[in-house]
C-alpha cells in the first residue's frame, strides 16, 4: 500500500504542512530533530511525493505538456529527446500529446492540458495560432508556453531559430566547389518545416557561382523517406543531373534507394547531401554528408525556457540562436571535369 503525506506526519507526531514544508526544502524554522524524523520515516518507506496531491499546496504539479506534429518523425523524436533529458533530473514529467499536423487536434489538446493543471507547455507547431490562443490572448496567463515554430509566430522572445540558410548555402556550395552544375533539390511539400530557408540557400548558391537555377530541378514532396523516394525518381529523367541537394536526411535515405533501383551508385554516378545529421546517416552505405542543426540541443533548451517561465515568471525569456555545420562523409563525387 502507498504511502500518504498524512500517514508519514501521524508516524512523526506532526502536521501535514510539516512534512510538506520538509519535503519541498521549505522547513528552515523546524528543528533538524523534527526534519530528521521526518525523513527517517521518509526514506524508510520509500515515500514518493503525490504530485498531484502538493500541486493543492503548492499549485505546482511538475507536470509538462508537449504537443508535436509527428511523434515518429525522426526531428521530433530527438525534440522530445533534448527536451526530457532537461525536465527530468528536475522531477518534471512529460504529458506527451501528437497532433498529427492537425491545428484542429492542437487545440484540443490545449485546452485538455490547461484542464489538467500542467505547470507548462511546450508546442511544436506548423501553425500560426489562432487570435483566441495567440500568445497575447490571456490563455497562457496560467501556464507559460514556448513554441518550436521556426518564427511563424511572432514574438519578441523564447525564439529558437537555426541558421538554415548558411548551412543550406554552405552544402551546395560545397557541390559546386566540387564541380557540380547540375544540382537537383529534393523540397518539402507541405508540412511542418516551411523550409523556404533551405530551398533560398539552395538558389543563393546558384546565382552567386552565376549557375541558372532550374525550377524543373525542384521537386516537392513530404519530408520522408518514402517523399525522397518519389522526387529523386521524377527528378532523374533529368540524365544531366549530378547532384541531388535533400530537404533532410530522411529524403537522402530515399533518394540513395531511387538512384539504386535506376541502376546507378551514389556517389559515383550522383552526389547526395542532406540535412538534420541524424544518426543513422553515419550508417548508410556510403555515409551520408549532410548539415548537422543541433536537434537535442533545440529541445533541451526549449525545456530550460520553459522551466525558467515558469520558476521566475517576471524573468525575461531570451531568443536562442543555433548554428549549422556541413558534416563531410563519402556521398559526394568531385568531377574532374566542370561543365
Amino acid at each position: 500500500m502507498k504511502m500518504t503525506i498524512k500517514q508519514i506526519a501521524e508516524m512523526a507526531g506532526v502536521s501535514v504542512t510539516t512534512v510538506s514544508q520538509i519535503l519541498n526544502n521549505k522547513g528552515s524554522r523546524f528543528s533538524e530533530e523534527t526534519r530528521k524524523r521526518v525523513l527517517d520515516i521518509v526514506n524508510k518507506y520509500h515515500y514518493k511525493p503525490d504530485f498531484f496531491a502538493s500541486n493543492l499546496i503548492n499549485r505546482h504539479s511538475k507536470t509538462i505538456g508537449m504537443i508535436v506534429p509527428d511523434v515518429t518523425d525522426f526531428f521530433f523524436s530527438k525534440i522530445i529527446e533534448g527536451a526530457e533529458s532537461y525536465f527530468n533530473p528536475l522531477g518534471y514529467m512529460l504529458v506527451l500529446c501528437n497532433s498529427r499536423h492537425s491545428q484542429e487536434k492542437e487545440i484540443q489538446y490545449l485546452n485538455e492540458l490547461s484542464h489538467r493543471s500542467v505547470d507548462g507547455i511546450l508546442l511544436a507547431t506548423p501553425h500560426l495560432l489562432p487570435e483566441a490562443y495567440s500568445l497575447k490572448s490571456g490563455f497562457f496567463d496560467d501556464r507559460p508556453i514556448i513554441l518550436v515554430d521556426r518564427g511563424i509566430n511572432q514574438r519578441d522572445n523564447g525564439r529558437l531559430i537555426v541558421k538554415e540558410y548558411e548551412g543550406a548555402y554552405q552544402a551546395v556550395n560545397y557541390l559546386i566547389n566540387n564541380g557540380h552544375r547540375q544540382i537537383g533539390m529534393l523540397k518539402e511539400s507541405t508540412g511542418y518545416y516551411q523550409l523556404e530557408e533551405r530551398f533560398n540557400g539552395y538558389r543563393h548558391a546558384l546565382k552567386d557561382h552565376q549557375i541558372p537555377f532550374k525550377g524543373r530541378y525542384v521537386e516537392s514532396a513530404e519530408l520522408t523517406v518514402s517523399g525522397g523516394y518519389e522526387a529523386t525518381k521524377a527528378l532523374l529523367k533529368y540524365k544531366e543531373i549530378t547532384a541531388f541537394f535533400c530537404g533532410n536526411d530522411a529524403m537522402a535515405i530515399g533518394c540513395y534507394q531511387a538512384i539504386y533501383e535506376a541502376g546507378k551508385k551514389v556517389p559515383e554516378d550522383i552526389s547526395v547531401i542532406g540535412f538534420d545529421a541524424l544518426k543513422l546517416s553515419e550508417y548508410i552505405t556510403p555515409p551520408l554528408t549532410t548539415v548537422m542543426q543541433p536537434t537535442f540541443e533545440i529541445g533541451f533548451t526549449a525545456a530550460k525556457f520553459l522551466v525558467d517561465a515558469i520558476e521566475f515568471p517576471t524573468r525575461r525569456i531570451p531568443n536562442k540562436i543555433f548554428d549549422t555545420k556541413l558534416i563531410i562523409r563519402e556521398s559526394v563525387e568531385t568531377l574532374t571535369s566542370k561543365e
